[in-house]
């Protein structure tokens, strides 16, 4: 029987079951085999009634073939139809049409610049996706973000190769991922932080002793990655890394890294995940990954609280009347804690560093801010003046406005049974995943005067510490030209998102990047190496949902008055 005479039969069939995908989203693998095979096995069945059984063979291909290019038809041509929800929305065609075109671009590392580059052709709201808009309008921050804003988006359902066991960060369900939400809160509070000061002093310290015993240009990122690493674990599980003293001799950034790549490929694709989940060889990085968290939340649950710890608040150690959390959840948290403590946090560091050594006066201004308030015989480890220091966190701020952590952001998503969410004259109906990239809002002319440029002072001038008109421009600002107006509109800086489901970890990872900022500097004059090309830095700052940090060559000299101790 011909593929002309089976589809008759496979075609309605191929209708139906793209209705049945497009209105209920799900990951289930027998529900995907039961649409995809279920279909031409029946109309297959059907046919061979008719004929001898030795037909059927032929009849199957026939019948699945048919029915496959009918439902890939009926899906591209959907897509690209004027009935589709976000049809009014303007992008390139090959988005449109399938998610395998944004998974390849993952794997370059650059969806951050290919984002930046569909609104400046697009405009404000550029349909991404099939089902996904990215919007760089920073009237939607609030909207979308703040308090009654959207949940959670599919993208981690991917990254956890699971749509039912993930971290805190990618619950769907709002009041779920507040609930987990809550022992992060209590172990990321004001009071907690202070119980981590020991662990910061004690980590910064062995930081300053091992870059003082190195010779030669070091790569101060590799440095700065090996100490997030260090302190996450300490904060997080009490102990279980000492990659400072011994190096990476398990390869651990490396297990987290290629996990990263894989990760933000199923970010794109989420069902991918939970298939890749169903082959262990093919999820080798993604499952490396996870079990490097877990592995130290198991660890930590055996040998029990010595400290309070971060888990010693996710176990509801503080709470003698809360049961702890499953064992799953515990594991999950695990690996979302030196992502979101370690991976983040020391690609900042890194960007901070960089910007720093690329800009010789805001170097200066914060190397004097730190020796008026850190003078000789005052520890570097002290925190009480850190709010004082204003300078150095107007140059935090702008590397991070610069160079965000998580470049495109938090992904969300309006839920499928809810109703179209207006913003304006936007309608975003039921189903649609949305980004607001910080790479693409902190660079927007419109929300930052000189937004490419790195310009500390922008951040004391919006503070009312300094007035523009005494402020020093940026070099790349044009000579002789009248200033322009300052624009700077804080709500569309965004590094750690916004809300109620923001970051819980902003107070540690501000903390954790003022303390090393100073150790390092109170201790040692730096310069980049000789013959680097600072601009390779940014244009290998990649994208694998947190930022790939680039090498970062650094020259250190001892300053005078080193006050390193031995720490064994």
């Amino acid at each position: 029987m011909s593929l002309r005479e089976v589809s008759l039969l496979t075609i309605p069939f191929a209708i139906l079951a793209h209705q049945v995908l497009r209105r209920y989203e799900t990951y289930r693998i027998y529900v995907h085999a039961c649409l995809l095979l279920g279909p031409p096995i029946l109309a297959a069945a059907r046919l061979t009634s008719f004929r001898p059984t030795p037909a059927l063979p032929p009849i199957l291909f026939n019948s699945l073939v048919s029915y496959l290019a009918a439902l890939v038809t009926s899906v591209i041509a959907y897509r690209l139809s004027p009935f589709h929800p976000l049809a009014q929305y303007p992008g390139p065609l090959w988005r449109r049409i399938s998610m395998f075109g944004p998974a390849a671009m993952a794997t370059t590392g650059n969806r951050h610049r290919a984002f930046a580059s569909l609104h400046q052709k697009y405009g404000d709201v550029v349909r991404t996706g099939p089902n996904e808009l990215s919007i760089a309008d920073a009237s939607f921050v609030g909207p979308l973000l703040g308090a009654s804003g959207l949940p959670k988006g599919p993208n981690h359902v991917g990254a956890s190769m699971s749509d039912t066991k993930m971290s805190m960060v990618g619950i769907q369900d709002i009041p779920h991922h507040l609930q987990r939400r809550r022992p992060w809160n209590r172990g990321l509070s004001q009071q907690a932080l202070k119980g981590y000061e020991p662990l910061m002093a004690e980590r910064a310290q062995l930081l300053v002793q091992r870059l003082t015993q190195q010779s030669g240009p070091v790569d101060l990122g590799l440095w700065l990655k090996y100490f997030a690493y260090d302190f996450m674990s300490d904060v997080a599980f009490g102990d279980g890394s000492d990659l400072l003293r011994e190096g990476d001799k398990a390869n651990i950034w490396s297990i987290i890294e290629d996990g990263m790549v894989v990760c933000t490929i199923a970010h794109s694709l989420p069902w991918l995940g939970i298939y890749l989940s169903m082959i262990p060889s093919a999820a080798g990085p993604m499952l490396a990954f996870q079990e490097n968290g877990r592995r130290l939340a198991r660890e930590r649950l055996e040998r029990g609280s010595k400290t309070r710890d971060l888990y010693h608040y996710l176990c509801n150690e503080d709470l003698s009347d809360n049961p702890p959390p499953t064992l799953d959840e515990l594991a999950d948290d695990g690996t979302l804690a030196i992502v979101a403590g370690s991976d983040t946090v020391s690609v900042a560091l890194t960007s901070v560093f960089y910007c720093l050594l690329t800009d010789t006066e805001a170097h200066r201004n914060v190397q004097q801010e730190i020796d008026r308030l850190y003078p000789v015989g005052e520890p570097f480890s002290e925190t009480k003046h850190h709010r004082e220091m204003h300078y150095l966190q107007a140059v935090i701020n702008e590397a991070m406005r610069l160079f965000p952590p998580i470049p495109l952001g938090s992904q969300r998503q309006v839920p499928h049974d809810a109703a179209s969410v207006v913003v304006g004259s936007v309608v975003i109906p039921p189903g649609t995943a949305i980004y607001l990239p910080p790479w693409v809002l902190q660079r927007d002319p419109r929300n930052f005067t000189f937004p490419d440029a790195f310009w500390p002072e922008r951040w004391l001038i919006a503070s009312g510490q300094l007035h523009y008109g005494d402020a020093r421009l940026p070099s790349s600002a044009k000579r002789g030209h009248e200033r322009p107006d300052f624009v700077h509109h804080e709500a569309t800086f965004i590094p750690f998102s916004a809300g109620p489901m923001n970051c819980p970890g902003k107070g540690l990872a501000m903390m954790e990047m003022r303390s090393v900022v100073i150790a390092l500097m109170k201790n040692f004059g730096m310069k980049l190496r000789d013959g680097w090309n600072p601009a390779t830095f940014d244009q290998e700052f990649k994208d694998y949902f947190t930022a790939a940090r680039p090498e970062l060559p650094v020259v250190l000299e001892p300053r005078l008055h080193v006050e390193t101790k031995a720490y064994e």
